[in-house]
């Protein structure tokens, strides 16, 4: 990472902001959720005290709900506290020019307290910590997402108003790899893909998929954190075109009841020659590193799956037959598993298929590597592949409920050696206090079945 050529030179935000080419810069973390938190800087301003020193964020932007509203619970930030602030440092690694908006650039910060120490629940820093310990063994990750999304033809103020039902989808029907179907709303995916070029992403390419209006745009995989940050930049970048334009977009895991929205995290490990250590010789092309490392997938993957999937709304995806998965299994190129292995000799890895596309990269890429690493530690067997139809084999169930899931999670010894007690505890929180925000919500399912009939 520190040999990385950036996006953009900080020599040469100089000379643009000079020149009046770039005239602001936004500084942002991602928080619990994965979003990205901040603020918009003159640039001249930016380079002359914020680029040497930082600057201040307060701390209940980790430890707020989706809603941003103060919640409690929360060790690091709470009214009794008084709410303080963290330091954000810009990481100019990350530093990039935003083509979406005019004249600005963006970097993305690392959070730490006014004594220099890290905030270790700020999602960063987790993953920080477990590609440290990663290193430790020799190894780095490489990880490539792939997040899908709906998009509709209604803006996001229409959609607000009609309480997101009845949107217009741009598809009407299933365009999973059709150009056709693509092809009508490619001026909108075209914009995507050419200004996230411009913001120094690598794109592969942009496909269709089963529930209408649905797209998945694919980048080139890289060291973990850069993709992690690339994520979220396109996540917040693809929302911004999409409403410049009139559209909205979705990446919640389940929008309806048909197909959800998947974020499939691929992840290889290569060693300090840059050659990757999953390869081997058995008869799946696998080597007793991987083996240990996709055990402990299998070992961690209930209890990390709050890492997974995050929200209440994640748990709906786990339908059988839907392509999501709900069987704690491995197998070879078979889409019925969780952990589907993929690749072969430079190319080998394997792909978790828990996630939806609302979830945290950096906490999914950090639970990914600790489960790993447990695998490693502890020289885990992996069991036999599944060969046939995972939904109807006898596996253990991935979770069912985020409350199962965040029991899982709060209790798991593999967790607390990984991640350490604070971080356990801030993320159990950040479960309760979706799920107390659930209970106390009457749905539009209550209303229908009960209103007249009961």
């Amino acid at each position: 990472m520190a040999d990385r050529k950036p996006p953009l030179a900080v020599e040469e935000l100089r000379a643009l902001v000079a020149s009046g080419e770039i005239d602001t810069v936004v500084l942002a973390f991602p928080d619990m959720q994965g979003r990205l938190q901040g603020k918009r800087f003159a640039a001249p301003f930016f380079l002359d005290e914020v680029l040497g020193h930082g600057t201040e964020g307060c701390n209940y932007l980790l430890a707020v709900d989706t809603e941003m509203n103060t919640v409690d619970g929360y060790e690091m930030s709470s009214w009794d506290r008084g709410y303080g602030d963290f330091a954000m440092h810009p990481d100019l690694t990350t530093l990039r020019r935003l083509p979406w908006n005019e004249a600005t650039a963006m970097v993305t910060a690392d959070l730490a307290w006014g004594d220099g120490t890290p905030v270790v629940a700020a999602p960063r820093q987790i993953l920080r910590r477990q590609l440290e310990r990663l290193a430790e063994h020799g190894f780095t990750a490489h990880v490539g997402t792939e997040l899908e999304f709906i998009v509709f033809r209604d803006s996001y103020e229409q959609a607000w108003d009609a309480n997101y039902r009845d949107l217009t989808p741009v598809n009407q029907y299933n365009i999973d790899y059709s150009v056709l179907g693509t092809g009508r709303i490619e001026p909108l995916l075209r914009r995507i893909r050419n200004e996230m070029t411009g913001a120094g992403l690598t794109v592969e390419s942009a496909k269709g998929e089963c529930n209408p209006g649905q797209h998945e745009i694919a980048f080139k995989y890289d060291e973990a954190l850069v993709t992690c940050d690339r994520h979220a930049v396109y996540k917040t970048g693809a929302k911004e075109i999409a409403a410049q334009e009139g559209y909205s977009l979705t990446f919640m895991a389940k929008y309806n009841e048909r197909e959800g929205n998947s974020c499939h995290i691929h992840l290889s490990l290569q060693d300090q020659e840059g050659t990757n250590v999953m390869a081997g010789g058995d008869e799946h092309g696998m080597s007793e590193t991987m083996r240990h490392f996709l055990a402990g997938q299998l070992a961690a993957l209930r209890d990390f799956s709050l890492l997974y999937a995050p929200n209440i709304n994640s748990y709906k995806r786990f339908q059988p037959g839907s392509f999501a998965p709900t069987a704690v299994a491995w197998g070879h190129d078979n889409r019925t598993c969780s952990l589907r292995v993929v690749g072969h000799g430079r190319s080998t890895r394997f792909e978790n298929r828990l996630p939806g596309g609302d979830v945290n990269p950096y906490l999914a890429v950090a639970g990914l590597v600790a489960a790993g690493l447990h695998g490693i530690e502890q020289r885990l067997e992996l069991p036999p592949p599944c060969t046939g139809n995972a939904y109807t084999a006898e596996y253990a169930h991935v979770p069912t409920t985020l409350r199962e899931a965040a029991e899982l999670w709060e209790t798991s010894e593999i967790a607390k050696a990984a991640f350490g007690p604070e971080v356990v505890a801030h993320y159990r929180n950040m479960a309760r206090v979706e799920l107390d925000a659930f209970d106390a919500a009457v749905t539009d399912w209550e209303l229908r079945r009960s209103f007249e009939r009961l």
